[in-house]
């Protein structure tokens, strides 16, 4: 929520007021799931707001499902943006539809088995109700699972990002030239990285917690700050830098035309000195 205020400004300027695409309502999407998402969780979070277990069983799927849609739509992007980057190559987009599929219908199966499988309890602990979740089944083995699959997405599309960037500096270094195709690889590069870096982290956070010591005493102090990380870096990964996907390319581009437009006028304010000496040099 801090991050939406800070960057009001900019997303008014860069996205409400630019031409509507379907970038430009996935980008709203995120970006305002990550809002609701927020206040879902400090509701479930904080210990003095009562709920019954039917509730708390109710945010629990929401915020898993939220969770799920904003990584389908964040995968959306990333294909959009590696598409661009192999030059729209249609075999390139086949391969990444077709391995986005496999995993985002195998994550959506086991995600709901999941949701089965979780089981709330209702207790009274100083007057204030409160809700303990148990699971059953192979809920450890499919929630790991669908962290695992989703990190390798996340590496895939990172590989190939890498390797198309370097294939154009190589390219850019040869002919001795950068300018605004170096700046704007770079800032593709730059973004999908810290992205990148979100989310593995997460990723890993999230598989660690289904260890057998976590497990044992999942509501020690270790555990709880140990999860309160992984949910501070899911949130950062889905919907700071997420949207930021999408917002940094647009800013790039504002800048450019920017610069191109005083650069334009720069250039015609010297032709219009150079004819006016001329003339009256010749004159």
């Amino acid at each position: 929520m801090v991050f939406s205020a800070l960057t009001l400004g900019q997303e008014v300027e860069l996205i409400w007021r630019q031409r509507w695409s379907l970038m430009t309502f996935l980008y709203l999407i995120v970006r305002y799931v990550g809002i609701g998402y927020v206040v879902m969780n400090i509701l479930f979070s904080v210990p003095t707001i009562s709920m019954t277990d039917t509730v708390s069983l109710i945010i629990i799927d929401a915020l898993n499902w939220m969770a799920d849609a904003v990584n389908v739509i964040l995968g959306v992007i990333m294909i959009a943006r590696l598409h661009a980057m192999y030059q729209q190559s249609r075999k390139v987009l086949i391969f990444l539809v077709v391995i986005f599929l496999a995993i985002g219908i195998a994550n959506v199966v086991m995600l709901a088995i999941t949701m089965m499988q979780i089981l709330g309890e209702e207790f009274v602990l100083s007057g204030t109700y409160l809700c303990t979740f148990d699971t059953t089944g192979d809920f450890i083995f499919l929630t790991s699972t669908t962290w695992i699959l989703s990190t390798v997405w996340e590496v895939l599309a990172l590989c190939l990002a890498v390797w198309i960037a370097v294939k154009h500096f190589r390219e850019l270094r040869q002919y001795s030239t950068r300018g605004i195709i170096g700046d704007c690889w770079m800032v593709l590069m730059k973004t999908h990285v810290s992205y990148f870096a979100s989310i593995s982290g997460v990723s890993w956070f999230r598989i660690s917690l289904l260890s057998p010591t976590f497990l044992a005493d999942s509501y020690s102090m270790d555990a709880q700050i140990y999860y309160s990380v992984a949910q501070i870096l899911q949130f950062v990964g889905l919907f700071v830098l997420g949207p930021r996907l999408i917002l940094c390319v647009r800013e790039y581009h504002a800048e450019l035309v920017a610069n191109s437009d005083t650069a334009t006028a720069m250039t015609s304010i010297a032709f219009q000195e150079h004819v006016h000496v001329s003339t009256s040099s010749s004159v």
